[in-house]
């Protein structure tokens, strides 16, 4: 029998809980599943794709498609750095109006590589940011955050109710000064009425809760050798650090 080669541990926080969860760096099995995806212009076949590797190299027991999308992309940002480098190098093109060769306006298109430390990049977390919302003296809900497969639909659904079933599938629990009630224990049609029946302060107040959710992202500056273009841009988004 051959032997086989000793694989580190590493542990990382989530930002939604604190919990602590161990996981190994991704092998060459996991890395074919990663070029299958590359060869695919899916988003969902990557996030597809990103799930089951996380779910092969976390140690601990976790539910991976029950994570938030930052949660999700904290964790595949930290298996990202441990597995092949702890930078990765990204291309952007200028998009600076400048003028061409006949004095017509054009797009500068100018190549930047920007080198990104992934284990510099720390979740931005709003101090006031909360999940309960107090909607009156004696009433209020508690938010959960949403995951991919929830902001999907939200992506591709249509119509006035977007924004109502965003809400429903986003309810926790609602409470009172006497009880909790749950979503998983109520109907769907109860959470709509409860949901269409709220005032526009109470959806201010929810929308706080979506405005602050924590967010993954490098603030770095943008310098085009061509023109001169400068900018302050924000790289974010799991695209970014597919492998």
């Amino acid at each position: 029998m051959l032997p086989k080669l000793d694989i580190p541990t590493f542990e990382v926080s989530l930002i939604s809980t604190g919990q602590t969860i161990r996981y190994r760096p991704f092998l060459v099995k996991e890395q074919k599943l990663f070029l299958m995806a590359s060869e695919s212009e899916d988003p969902k076949e990557t996030i597809n794709v990103i799930k089951q590797v996380l779910r092969n190299c976390i140690i601990d027991d976790i539910d991976v498609d029950s994570l938030p999308t930052f949660d999700l992309e904290w964790l595949f940002i930290q298996l990202r750095a441990r597995s092949v480098e702890e930078v990765v190098h990204l291309n952007y093109k200028c998009n600076n109006n400048v003028k061409d060769e006949e004095g017509k306006d054009a797009k500068c298109n100018g190549v930047v590589e920007i080198d990104v430390n992934l284990l510099e990049i720390q979740p931005s977390k709003d101090p006031n940011h909360t999940n309960k919302i107090q909607l009156s003296d004696k009433l209020g809900l508690v938010l959960k955050y949403p995951t991919f497969e929830m902001v999907e639909k939200f992506e591709s659904a249509e119509g006035e109710d977007v924004i109502t079933n965003v809400l429903v599938d986003c309810i926790d629990y609602i409470y009172d000064n006497e009880q909790m009630y749950y979503a998983k224990d109520t109907t769907k049609e109860e959470l709509t009425d409860f949901v269409d029946n709220l005032q526009q302060k109470d959806l201010e107040k929810i929308k706080v809760f979506f405005d602050t959710v924590p967010k993954i992202k490098k603030d770095v500056t943008f310098e085009c050798p061509r023109c001169k273009y400068k900018e302050d841009i924000a790289i974010q988004g799991i695209q970014n650090f597919f492998v």
